[in-house]
């Protein structure tokens, strides 16, 4: 049966007139220009190949008939588009590696409801799945409140009887009081790595709700004596004041092992054995 839900309900540039001086012709400026294309023949085939990724991620992100839905939450208050950060970095690699396979969206931690609206409106358009549950997967996973933010719209996808086939948290910081230790029983698989130094540190455990439906794969501990170096691209407060959090989401270890936890189960319809998947990131 199809879900339903209610849905939530340029500025102009002063333009300037520019005129060539009669000591240097409008013709000039057209013989200059040719030359500048005949001196950088790459300067055109560039253009094209930036034509046709930024049409092939449009169609990627237009698709909303791929067979798995991993949707992400960026932290704190980052901007959904701001690619410093490992969130940003892997839903674009997801995105272009597995278009057709993934329809992967990012979201920022104050927009679960929408997410929530994409979900449904993605199980509308990808209809009943050949499986155990009849669904397609979903994947879940973010950084700080972006990590809370899962375990929260896994409890709201629960109340809408939608399973998740895994949810991934990194450094979970919980919001407005939540409990984002409980993971709830529609959720197959979950995770969690976390870092506990510094003035904010990530949830350091989590636990099944019902544990005979949900397997917990792990609550991993990463220390920081030195920070990763990429963590130099960070903005410079966020490494001085939150050193340990900051360096736990530019870890490429921990974001490793979260592509490669979200890449064996796009590459598999299904693993035989808790074993597999645990190994899988080991």
């Amino acid at each position: 049966m199809p879900y339903s839900l209610e849905y939530m309900q340029i500025v102009g540039a002063d333009r300037k007139r520019y005129t060539w001086n009669s000591r240097f012709p409008a013709t000039a400026s057209l013989v200059i220009a040719g030359a500048l294309l005949l001196l950088t023949p790459s300067y055109a085939l560039a253009q094209a190949e930036d034509s046709s990724a930024y049409q092939r991620q449009k169609a990627c992100r237009d698709d909303n008939t791929a067979p798995t839905l991993v949707i992400g939450f960026v932290g704190g208050f980052v901007h959904k588009d701001d690619f410093r950060h490992s969130e940003v970095q892997l839903a674009r690699h997801l995105r272009e590696t597995y278009c057709g396979r993934a329809k992967v969206k990012l979201f920022t931690n104050r927009q679960r409801e929408q997410a929530r609206v994409a979900v449904i409106g993605w199980l509308n358009k990808v209809g009943p799945f050949p499986d155990e549950t009849g669904q397609p997967p979903i994947i879940l996973f973010g950084h700080s409140w972006g990590a809370s933010a899962v375990v929260y719209l896994a409890r709201e996808l629960e109340r809408d009887e939608i399973p998740v086939a895994l949810t991934i948290q990194v450094d979970s910081v919980r919001k407005h009081g939540q409990d984002d230790s409980i993971i709830p029983a529609n959720v197959a698989e979950a995770v969690n790595f976390y870092q506990s130094k510094g003035i904010i540190h990530g949830r350091a455990k989590i636990v099944a709700a019902n544990p005979s439906r949900t397997a917990i794969l792990g609550n991993f501990n990463f220390t920081y004596p030195k920070e990763p170096d990429a963590c130099r691209i960070y903005p410079w407060y966020d490494r001085l004041l939150f050193r340990g959090h900051t360096s736990i989401e530019c870890d490429p270890r921990v974001w490793s092992q979260v592509q490669n936890l979200i890449e064996v189960r796009l590459r598999l319809s299904s693993l035989s054995t808790h074993t597999e998947v645990v190994s899988a990131f080991r």
